[in-house]
């Protein structure tokens, strides 16, 4: 029997051990998509416990442990930061078979050495010796993504963000990481939320103008854009919850602009021509900036009305849409492929049934002498475990070209989350050389090295900053 997440943990054969170890282990990580705070970097935020850091903004653990039974208190109540913790070490040895247990010990090794397994016996231990960790210099935020051996960072950033943390890590020479902004407008689109009209006065009061028609809130868009891209965006971000497009009506856009901020209901239909219409515009502008364009599809989104009225958004409460995404996706990319203007394009669905129609799909709009230039995104949010991720990568080899997939992203809160890059990376090397032991690819070490790399690194950084 093998010992638990050994140095050799997931890679299944002699090849898989040599990729990783020789390759995918030493390879710079971009996170190209998450969800860090600049200001925690700019500032190089040291945290004042383990639960800070490690379980605050952690949907993944907060669902776990509901499922425990713990009570909100201890989630995301008023419990003490100890408290948390050792609820979560309650927790931990049931965990197994979860993503969560490997991902936790992970951390728990990677980042402050410690290899016994969390529960409530050692718990103390652990929880003291992390936080005085936590202390020493190194262990702030920046110390935390150099040790992650992180080259570049891709935020997720409201057009209403004056980028002032991004200026002040792009102006700081002793930290060599860089982080770029991603211009994610969904609350400029979202015109069904009841915080729609409250946005936009604030989207007013960046611009210096008010905002009473289409057009000038498409001229406060395109300007936002306009800002983001001087200061280094390579990549705009949208989170559909739903995907419904029409033809673009500008003129009906306008009315159905003007009809929300006199107050009055809009139709379904009304909703779905204003949404169309601006987001093709923004694809549109997204191409003109050579950004690349991200979708995250599928979700529904706080599905506990009682937790979302006591808690908020983002609390653990979203899950997967079943409703088939292919013919509106399909109806998207053709409007803006007519008028060539379709970007980059990263499609990300979080129900997994959908991957090979997207991956077919993608097929359909590739071209422009552009590698990949449609991808299929890496298993995401519920699917970033070992099946999911291994299923999804032979989806992609078998439909698409797999060595031109541009690899893995955090799409996290948390500073500890790149252990996620590691995992990934393991499972790659373990598919790749266990082809090659099989006979199914070629034992040829320069080729699936490179095909390693790629995956790892070099693919993504063409695609985002070529």
């Amino acid at each position: 029997m093998r010992k638990f997440m050994d140095k050799d943990f997931l890679l299944k054969n002699k090849t898989a051990k040599k990729l990783y170890h020789g390759i995918a282990e030493k390879t710079p990580i971009i996170d190209y998509h998450c969800h860090l705070n600049p200001r925690e970097i700019a500032e190089d935020k040291h945290y004042s416990s383990i639960t800070e850091v490690w379980l605050g903004g952690d949907h993944y653990k907060w669902r776990i442990m509901r499922g425990f039974g713990v009570d909100e208190r201890y989630i995301t109540g008023d419990a003490t930061d100890k408290e948390k913790f050792m609820k979560w070490a309650e927790v931990m040895p049931y965990c197994v078979g979860n993503p969560l247990y490997h991902w936790t010990h992970l951390e728990l090794r990677r980042y402050f050495g410690i290899n016994d397994l969390l529960c409530p016996e050692n718990a103390e231990r652990i929880w003291e010796k992390c936080n005085e960790l936590l202390k020493k210099p190194e262990f702030g935020a920046r110390g935390l993504i150099r040790r992650s051996n992180v080259e570049l960072i891709g935020t997720t950033d409201d057009p209403c963000d004056d980028l002032a943390y991004h200026e002040i890590i792009e102006k700081d020479e002793s930290f060599d990481v860089r982080v770029v902004p991603s211009y994610r407008p969904e609350r400029a689109l979202n015109i069904w939320r009841p915080e729609f009209c409250g946005y936009i006065k604030k989207l007013s009061a960046v611009v210096g103008y008010e905002i009473n028609t289409y057009s000038e809130l498409v001229r406060a868009l395109d300007e936002r854009l306009d800002f983001f891209v001087a200061r280094g965006c390579k990549s705009a971000d949208h989170s559909l919850n739903m995907v419904k497009f029409c033809e673009p009506d500008e003129a009906c856009a306008d009315a159905v602009f003007r009809a929300k901020l006199e107050g009055r209901k809009l139709t379904a239909e009304q909703i779905d021509v204003f949404y169309s219409t601006l987001f093709v515009h923004l694809a549109k502008r997204y191409y003109e900036h050579k950004l690349v364009m991200q979708l995250h599809i599928a979700v529904l989104r706080d599905n506990n009305t009682a937790a979302f009225e006591k808690l908020g958004v983002d609390m653990g409460f979203d899950t997967m849409s079943d409703v088939s995404v292919v013919e509106p996706v399909i109806s998207l990319l053709d409007m803006l492929e007519r008028e060539d203007k379709l970007p980059k394009t990263v499609l990300y669905s979080l129900n997994p049934a959908h991957n090979e129609a997207l991956m077919a799909l993608a097929t359909c709009f590739n071209g422009h002498g552009i590698a990949g230039k449609i991808q299929i995104g890496s298993a995401w949010w519920l699917n970033d475990h070992i099946d999911g991720m291994e299923k999804h990568m032979k989806a992609c080899a078998s439909m698409t070209l797999f060595s031109k997939f541009i690899g893995m992203l955090t799409d996290s809160r948390s500073f500890l989350s790149y252990t996620r890059h590691e995992y990934f990376r393991r499972i790659v090397c373990s598919i790749i050389g266990t082809w090659a032991e099989n006979g199914e690819a070629p034992n040829d070490m320069e080729l699936l090295g490179r095909m390693v790399r790629d995956i790892c690194y070099t693919n993504t950084k063409e695609y985002f900053f070529g």
